[in-house]
């Protein structure tokens, strides 16, 4: 019988993650969240850039597991500080330009956090030449409400390099099913890290569970390359979002996942190609348990995978994502039912993993 989260809290602990700060290179807060739910089941260890790493033993030797779910989210740092006390930021991570304006963020300052919208020239002075083009983001700025740069700095606390986040609250809405927050690429891969950790806390399971919440992802994969040498796994499982194409206008061809219509198996992206065998066991349990089972392909993206499965001689490795509208935003919306079903998908496959099994993934 399965075990782990309710579901009630499982939406509290998806709530808390999302709603954590954690820009590149300043994820300790979703390090503290997943802690906080995992720590009594194993005890957090980190290594050098802050990449959070929980170890959970099996029933038996057999391989070392890797699954990893970056923490950061996109977001901004603190560039320059105007003379007038506006804020020009530089963009962490990859943002459209065209969602960018107009939307409310969180400054946090070693003098406390500060509330603030990004602004830019009022339309009602544009040139008309100049109303027909996106603003770029090097043309916006942020108004915390600093009555010029020294109130900025010297009573606000507001410093260059300080993280910006998105301030985006977390809904359930429709049917209640759907889930609207920041941050979903990628606290929904923690969020299976910890749901499973719970899941499998018996230890049922062949060989050594290891779950990373990774850091900087979304700024070269760089979290994930310093724990994997700390981790040495035997198998990797990234744990991700896949793009929802299910939206007006969408392009089948290039975003084929829907809500609701299962986890999504990543088959390509520019970082990786996956190791076949794992492939097809993943199609092959998904079948045998009767878990919706989506196919994708990206081909402008990469995730934790494409270092994981390069360590050393190399680490046989897929990617798993839950569909997700509108990433790299302000706020994206997942099915829970997807979440759910990505979390059954994931059982089923960390109990298939024994020494034999991992084994035939290489020749």
């Amino acid at each position: 019988m399965l075990t782990g989260l309710d579901r009630q809290a499982r939406i509290r602990m998806l709530e808390m993650l999302t709603q954590a700060p954690g820009v590149p290179g300043f994820e300790m807060a979703v390090a503290d969240v997943m802690s906080d739910w995992i720590g009594d089941i194993a005890q957090p260890e980190y290594d050098g850039l802050g990449s959070v790493i929980f170890e959970l033993p099996g029933s038996s030797d057999g391989p070392r597991i890797m699954l990893a779910g970056h923490m950061d989210e996109v977001g901004f740092m603190v560039g320059r500080i105007t003379p007038e006390g506006f804020i020009k930021f530089q963009p962490l991570g990859g943002w459209w330009d065209q969602v960018i304006l107009g939307h409310r963020v969180v400054v946090k300052a070693a003098g406390g956090d500060h509330v603030g919208i990004i602004g830019s020239k009022p339309p009602h002075i544009l040139e008309p030449k100049e109303r027909d083009k996106v603003v770029k983001a090097k043309d916006m700025f942020i108004d915390v409400g600093a009555r010029d740069e020294e109130d900025a700095r010297e009573n606000m606390g507001i410093r260059v390099g300080d993280p910006i986040v998105p301030d985006s609250p977390f809904a359930r809405i429709g049917d209640g099913d759907l889930l609207l927050s920041k941050a979903w690429d990628d606290r929904v891969g923690c969020g299976l890290i910890v749901d499973l950790f719970h899941r499998l806390a018996d230890g049922d399971f062949p060989g050594t569970l290891v779950g990373v919440g990774t850091a900087q992802e979304e700024i070269g994969l760089r979290g994930a390359q310093t724990s994997v040498d700390m981790v040495a796994p035997d198998v990797g499982i990234a744990l991700e979002v896949s793009i929802a194409g299910d939206v007006p206008g969408g392009d089948k061809d290039r975003a084929s996942d829907t809500l609701r219509g299962g986890p999504s198996l990543l088959v390509f992206d520019r970082s990786m190609v996956p190791n076949l065998p794992f492939r097809d066991l993943v199609i092959e349990r998904a079948a045998a348990a009767d878990i919706p089972l989506q196919t994708s392909l990206m081909g402008g993206g990469s995730t934790d995978a494409g270092k994981i499965h390069l360590h050393a001689g190399g680490v046989p490795s897929v990617v798993l994502g839950v569909p997700t509208r509108y990433i790299h935003a302000q706020a994206g919306i997942i099915a829970l039912e997807d979440y759910e079903h990505t979390l059954d998908l994931l059982t089923e496959i960390i109990r298939a993993l024994d020494a034999e099994v991992v084994s035939g993934f290489t020749r």
